[in-house]
């Protein structure tokens, strides 16, 4: 068996090969035409899962979103540039076929042109891909790592355990399990790196073609990569008005500001307003995204949803709310920018949390204390 699994990891290194000289020609070729927008400057770097291949602009799209929709201003910056349009800054470092050493080897050019503040680090597959001094492996990214470091020392590098591979997990699993003692050391020294668990938020049955993710397996990247960067302030800067919310001084008269605490009761009809619920779960943990829908004809202005956590589920950090108390019986309630949603209009907020096997999400949802309907 083990014979066989080396022989399809030997069957793609051509392919990958042939994508780093692919890679080679798109920087010449594929420049990004540098999208500022005069937000954060966020890097997404590593090879082509962060490219996007199979779905062009991959993770970059859904996390994309995400900044838009909870107000944040962050201008994505690399040498390349690819994507649809649902993707509002197409700029990125994803190098298809490169390892860790050919990115370390353009690293230091990259970041002394972009100046990154923060960068979002994916990167060893085809170091396994094409069997490459696997025992070494750990030892180039954590090189990598310090010359990321070295040339951008108050950047926030973001390092994440790979996703899984269809073929070699024992290799997977054995690069994976070097990289929180690598984050660890670079936090003792002072830097500001931090790991981030990409492993678990995917499976096999998340890959097209047992390397790249499905564009649902890509969005699933990109809800973790939020999750990790709303938990270190400043990575990202600071959220402002979410798109399509309204301003302040186009509340109705005599409304609370968005900046004042939840009403009591919705001012829509009692039951207009609908839930979606995203899971995403590894094996003790998970992040939940919600998004609130007012489905009334009246603006809601402060929210505060109640729901019931499953028994196991604790609360370890939220984003875009207040969520209390841990466990059980909770209430997320609205911060100052994102307290009006106006009538047809959604606001969005997630968390994550510890959980002891049960990972569902909640069944039932009150908005200021009227039901929901969900779906």
């Amino acid at each position: 068996m083990r014979k066989h699994v080396r022989g399809l990891a030997a069957a793609l290194a051509p392919v990958l090969a042939m994508a780093a000289v692919t890679a080679g020609a798109a920087m010449k070729t594929d420049v990004a035409h540098a999208e500022s927008n005069g937000g954060v400057k966020v890097m997404p770097l590593g090879d082509s899962i962060t490219d996007g291949n199979q779905t062009p602009g991959g993770y970059r799209i859904g996390l994309w979103q995400r900044f838009v929709q909870n107000g944040y201003k962050v201008d994505f910056v690399g040498s390349l540039s690819n994507g649809p349009a649902s993707l509002g800054d197409h700029d990125h470092e994803g190098h298809s076929g490169w390892r860790i050493d050919q990115i370390d080897a353009n690293i230091v050019g990259w970041l002394n042109a972009q100046q990154p503040h923060t960068v979002l680090l994916h990167i060893g597959t085809n170091d396994i891909g094409q069997n490459d001094d696997l025992p070494n492996a750990p030892n180039r990214l954590s090189a990598l790592i310090d010359h990321i470091t070295a040339t951008v020392p108050t950047a926030e590098v973001f390092v994440a355990q790979i996703i899984p591979l269809s073929f070699d997990a024992a290799q997977v699993n054995a690069f994976n399990a070097a990289i929180p003692g690598i984050v660890a050391s670079k936090v003792a020294a002072g830097k500001h790196v931090h790991l981030v668990d990409m492993f678990h938020a995917l499976t096999t049955a998340d890959l097209v073609d047992g390397v790249h993710p499905t564009a649902a397996g890509y969005d699933k990247m990109a809800a973790v990569w939020y999750q990790a960067l709303s938990s270190v302030p400043g990575s990202v800067g600071s959220p402002g008005r979410p798109s399509g919310s309204p301003s302040p001084t186009g509340s109705p008269s005599n409304s609370p500001s968005p900046s004042s605490s939840p009403s009591t009761s919705p001012t829509g009809a009692p039951g207009a307003c609908k839930i979606s619920d995203t899971v995403g779960a590894w094996n003790t943990g998970l992040t939940e995204n919600i998004t609130i829908t007012n489905t009334g004809g009246s603006a809601v202005n402060g929210w505060r949803l109640g729901f019931t956590l499953p028994g196991g589920q604790t609360v370890t950090q939220a984003w875009n709310a207040t969520v209390s108390p841990a466990g059980g019986a909770v209430s997320a309630t609205n911060l100052s920018y994102n307290a009006a949603i106006p009538p047809g209009g959604s606001t969005s907020f997630g968390f994550q949390a510890n959980h002891t096997g049960n990972a569902a999400p909640p069944t039932a949802f009150t908005l200021n204390g009227s039901p929901c309907t969900t779906g």
